[in-house]
């Protein structure tokens, strides 16, 4: 039996996800999770096979859980699950010890096939994002100025490019609007703008979606 700890912080997602695997026999949602503290807490007390981690949750996100979770335990598969199709979502995951990335819009049709893929000990990625993994390895030195940023101000970077202030991403992120407007600092200064506004046209002439 595969023991699954779902992590999302939408009890409707957790709940179609749970529909989706407790059809399928010999994989059990052993817990839930609805914030990266709580499900560090459980993986402390309780052997999992699998993690399923959303990347966008409040506070402490998807990708900074999985660095901890890599630090309590290097084995342990995690399969980050994300709204974005985006790849650059997808490479960071992976090269922070992710095993997969599965955008939610394609969970029912291949959340089974990609558990059973990483408890195989494969990866389980597009082919688009596998290219992607093989060109950074070849030519870092052409990275994108957002491609510099780190996980953090890229997520905040994702936020600013859709118009969203300091107040509205400070209450979706539970920080405070001072840390907020830090990160957006040095999100400018990483890559040399002078503001938000031109981080809205870098992102519309680079085609990075909100």
């Amino acid at each position: 039996m595969i023991d699954v700890l779902l992590v999302d912080d939408h009890a409707i997602v957790r709940e179609g996800l749970r529909r989706i695997i407790e059809d399928t026999p010999k994989i059990n949602v052993a817990s839930e999770a609805s914030t990266g503290q709580a499900a560090l807490d459980l993986i402390r007390k309780k052997k999992y096979d699998l993690v399923i981690l959303d990347i966008s949750m409040p506070g402490q996100n998807g990708l900074q859980t999985l660095k901890e979770i890599k630090k309590l335990d290097k084995k342990l598969s995690v399969l980050m699950l994300s709204m974005h199709a985006e790849e650059q979502y997808a490479m960071r995951a992976i090269k922070a010890g992710a095993s997969g990335y599965l955008t939610k819009d394609s969970a029912s049709d291949q959340l089974v096939k990609a558990i059973n893929k990483i408890q195989g000990g494969r990866k389980y990625i597009s082919p688009e994002v596998a290219d992607l993994l093989v060109t950074d390895m070849y030519h870092t030195e052409d990275k994108q100025p957002h491609e510099y940023l780190s996980d953090r101000e890229f997520e905040i970077f994702k936020l600013l490019i859709r118009g969203n202030t300091a107040i509205k991403i400070s209450l979706d992120l539970s920080i405070s609007d001072k840390t907020v407007s830090t990160y957006r600092s040095r999100i400018l200064k990483k890559m040399d703008m002078h503001s938000t506004s031109d981080l809205i046209y870098y992102a519309i002439e680079n085609n990075i979606s909100d």
